[in-house]
């Protein structure tokens, strides 16, 4: 029931035009015909300046200016409407006017309004029991309720729109006859024709902020992992030195291990010499690794020995001579040991 309403969509600056044709309900008039409307009002203008006299100076002046009802742009006056109306018997009166408000007219009672601010116009008319908005900025007519309809002039009043009331009879419609009969309901209000090209770009607009957020966070994200892998990198290498660390102190412990445990098995071989044990390829073995153990071993008692001096400049004689005491009397035993089989 919405589509059977006439709707003229905004084209330039033919406001004029569309107000008219929402109006009518149809494609009444075109530019050319409200732009001969226009040249004959100027026409009949021109004609009252020149009763005062041709040479005078306000009818030179008069020549000289632009249309007052017309210009390039589509704009036509309130003349031409008016003018345009009448051919269909319709007349303008304007709604603050003393002598229309002297009436108290309730708006609902009326059939249509016309509303102009600057160079805009626009119509409001009621088809069947129902008021539309019929603004050619809109993207479809704007259903109005009864109690809706006197706010929404008076807000247009206030914004400083002029407001005219038609009276007569508008020509029949389609639109009329339908809604004669049924109420229309209107989900969803149509919006005006810029707002859905501003929400579109804006949307765009919105995508593309997005994706430079996005790019701007890869490349974030890239950033962190690159620091974050230089971070492990060095805290490997740490941990390597850490590890060549401990593994060199490991080895110390190993090898001061392996020494006592070479000075007890070259020891063990001495005794076993003394007392006849191994053969002899064995002792050859035994006496090469003892002489490289017991080197070692002379070599780290010279540097404790060193380290002990430099603690205690001078140390008792006879302390080195109770250490070598033990060593004389473990000989003992093993002669003897040796003398009893040849007993």
């Amino acid at each position: 029931m919405m589509d059977s309403i006439f709707h003229e969509k905004q084209e330039g600056s033919l406001c004029a035009q569309h107000c008219l044709n929402n109006l009518l309900q149809g494609e009444y008039f075109t530019p050319v015909d409200l732009s001969s409307i226009a040249h004959q009002l100027d026409e009949e203008e021109r004609m009252r300046m020149a009763e005062g006299g041709m040479a005078s100076e306000e009818y030179r002046t008069f020549l000289q200016q632009p249309s007052g009802n017309m210009d390039d742009s589509g704009f036509f006056s309130i003349q031409v409407i008016s003018n345009a109306l009448r051919v269909w018997g319709l007349e303008l009166i304007l709604f603050n006017s003393r002598e229309y408000q002297s009436l108290m007219i309730n708006p609902i009672n009326e059939k249509a309004f016309i509303c102009n601010y600057k160079e805009h116009w626009f119509t409001i008319r009621k088809l069947g029991q129902q008021w539309f908005n019929l603004n050619s900025l809109l993207t479809g007519p704007e259903l109005i309720s009864d109690t809706y309809l006197a706010l929404f002039l008076a807000q247009l009043q206030q914004e400083g729109y002029s407001i005219f009331v038609i009276r007569g009879n508008l020509p029949e419609c389609e639109a009329e006859q339908i809604l004669a009969i049924m109420r229309v309901q209107q989900q969803q209000r149509p919006r005006l024709i810029g707002e859905e090209e501003a929400q579109t770009s804006a949307g765009r607009s919105a995508a593309l902020g997005h994706t430079e957020v996005g790019f701007g966070v890869e490349e974030e994200v890239v950033d962190e992992d690159e620091e974050l892998k230089k971070a492990l990198a060095l805290s490997r290498q740490d941990i390597d030195v850490e590890d060549e660390e401990a593994d060199l102190r490991r080895a110390i412990q190993l090898s001061m291990q392996g020494a006592v445990m070479s000075n007890k098995a070259s020891e063990c071989v001495v005794r076993n010499v003394k007392s006849g044990g191994p053969a002899a390829g064995g002792q050859r073995e035994s006496q090469n690794e003892t002489l490289t153990a017991e080197e070692l071993r002379k070599r780290r008692q010279a540097y404790f020995d060193r380290q002990q001096q430099q603690a205690q400049p001078s140390i008792p004689q006879h302390d080195a001579q109770s250490t070598g005491g033990p060593g004389s009397a473990n000989t003992g035993p093993t002669e003897n040991q040796q003398q009893k089989p040849g007993q």
